[in-house]
């Protein structure tokens, strides 16, 4: 499936039962055109996901390693907020990103995110993601729990229930 021509509608519509879209910006900002990104709520855990478009993708068709790194990122952001129950906006203060294997145009990325350590200003956590069920990239992050003002829209149950 190396064909980067295929319409980004063919891959909305192969999304795993039970992930819902997760909106993460207004209409045009980086996160909204990064995306789109799909949650399910596991347990405590906040999965999240995407298929890779061809927009995602370096010359060769297989995901772009800075769309991997943003997509770490994000999941370290959100998750660590929802799994920690703060409800706040968490800009990332470090990030360590490992690329652990390909992860080919119209795969499914899907990861979570383990909190380590939550203080009283900074969260500490990390992540795996598999593309089709291989691991593909692994995140480690240290994030600054932002203001409650911030972190207005951050409660993604309401999204995902």
């Amino acid at each position: 499936m190396n064909d980067i021509s295929i319409p980004p509608a063919e891959f909305s519509a192969a999304v795993p039962a039970g992930f819902k879209p997760v909106p993460l910006g207004p209409a045009g900002s980086f996160m909204d055109l990064t995306g789109p990104l799909y949650g399910r709520i596991e347990g405590e855990s906040l999965l999240l996901g995407f298929r890779v478009e061809p927009r995602h993708c370096n010359p060769i068709g297989i995901c772009h390693g800075g769309m991997l790194a943003t997509f770490a990122d994000m999941m370290l952001g959100v998750g660590c907020s929802f799994q920690a129950k703060l409800g706040r906006f968490l800009p990332t203060v470090n990030l360590t990103v490992d690329f652990l294997g390909a992860a080919a145009l119209g795969a499914w990325i899907e990861g979570r995110v383990e909190v380590l350590r939550t203080t009283r200003n900074l969260v500490f956590g990390q992540t795996q993601a598999s593309a089709d069920g291989a691991p593909a990239v692994r995140a480690s992050g240290i994030l600054k729990i932002g203001s409650t003002a911030a972190g207005n829209g951050f409660d993604f149950r309401r999204y995902l229930s």
